[in-house]
């Protein structure tokens, strides 16, 4: 599948570059064994608590998506960057559509794997919404940012 990066709010096609990938399951049943992992793939079932203090010893998170219907994984990428604080590149693997990439990335999702959508199409996904309602993991959700609801009544209570 073809890979998309986001880099300062702009799409990029980008190079698949190797990765050594690593389940959940097999890094929790034996971590020694793979320690020269550089990708964690975590199905959208798993529980991250459980792997809460090793995700920052990976440089990609890979979340999977099995069904475009199924977003446990937007909550998973959103307690990886929030909770976690994790840093590195969280991709979204499998059945991603060019309607969910707004809302990925707001979710701190940074690389899409799918067929869906090209590098064009993702832009424009991105350019769908101006304002945002509430905080979230991208830029446009950071602590410094106001969500839109906060202007408005600040403009009303001004006027």
């Amino acid at each position: 599948m073809p890979l998309l990066k986001l880099n300062h709010g702009t799409f990029s096609p980008a190079v698949e570059e190797p990765l050594e990938e690593v389940s959940l399951a097999d890094w929790l049943d034996n971590p020694q064994a793979h320690a020269g992992a550089t990708a964690l793939v975590i199905a959208n079932d798993e529980d991250l608590s459980v792997v809460r203090c090793d995700v920052h010893a990976f440089s990609v998170i890979i979340l999977e998506f099995p069904r475009f219907g199924d977003g446990r994984a937007y909550t998973q990428a959103r307690l990886l960057r929030e909770r976690f604080g994790y840093e590195g590149e969280i991709r979204a693997r499998g059945d991603v559509l060019r309607d969910q990439i707004f809302f990925m990335a707001r979710c701190g999702i940074d690389g899409f794997e799918t067929a869906h959508a090209d590098a064009a199409s993702a832009n424009e996904a991105l350019q769908e919404f101006s304002f945002a309602y509430q905080r979230a993991a991208d830029s446009r959700g950071a602590v410094t940012d106001e969500p839109i609801w906060r202007r408005r009544l600040s403009r009303v209570k001004a006027a």
